[in-house]
């Protein structure tokens, strides 16, 4: 007979396995195909291992790339907000948290609570983990966009001073890479690819 924690846990594994068909707007690099959701969270853990020298401060790098992981499961039920969405706000955390209460609920009671725990972490973005796991999210589409001739930003005509604001949430866990970001942003207006 199978366990019941084991039972719950391979429901959870079927579960998110949706997370696959959630299409983000922002496209891979160098293609027109756009992202799904495994794929953006995937990329996050593994931009977290190969930067994590340029959080400031001291981080679990476990803890980071667990919340990277995660952070989007919730999009299975919630969907994929845009972040430069002017109808709909990004931060939708209370349609959200009802989906990651869903989701993760699923799972037995110990782990449920842990998941639950490191996504509202990663969404009140104070800790030191948060901080950086949340650079990681605002820096990959950015290097995207970048390679795609201005991607997102020219299809749906997003304004230089749009892009910074969003992306300034990279400096609270990383300077240097905020720095590296700024001038990206800079050499895309200089390309024409990011309008003022």
């Amino acid at each position: 007979m199978i366990k019941e924690d084991l039972q719950k846990q391979i429901e959870f594994i079927k579960e998110i396995d949706k997370i696959k068909y959630i299409r983000r707007r922002t496209k891979l690099f160098n293609s027109d195909r756009n992202e799904n959701d495994a794929e953006h969270s995937w990329h996050l853990a593994l931009m977290a291992m190969v930067l994590s020298e340029y959080a400031d401060e001291k981080i679990d790098l476990c803890k980071v790339i667990k919340m990277v992981l995660i952070h989007d499961i919730v999009e299975i039920d919630a969907g994929d907000t845009f972040i430069y969405d002017e109808n709909k706000n990004h931060e939708n955390t209370a349609e959200e948290l009802k989906s990651a209460k869903r989701i993760f609920g699923i799972l037995p009671e110990k782990q449920a609570a842990e998941f639950i725990e490191l996504w509202t972490e990663f969404e009140d973005g104070i800790s030191n983990e948060a901080k950086f796991a949340r650079s990681m999210d605002r820096l990959e589409p950015l290097l995207q966009n970048t390679s795609n001739n201005g991607g997102t930003w020219k299809e749906f005509g997003v304004k230089y001073e749009t892009v910074y604001e969003k992306k300034k949430a990279i400096r609270n866990g990383s300077k240097e890479l905020w720095e590296f970001a700024e001038n990206l942003l800079s050499d895309s207006v200089k390309k024409g690819i990011l309008t003022k």
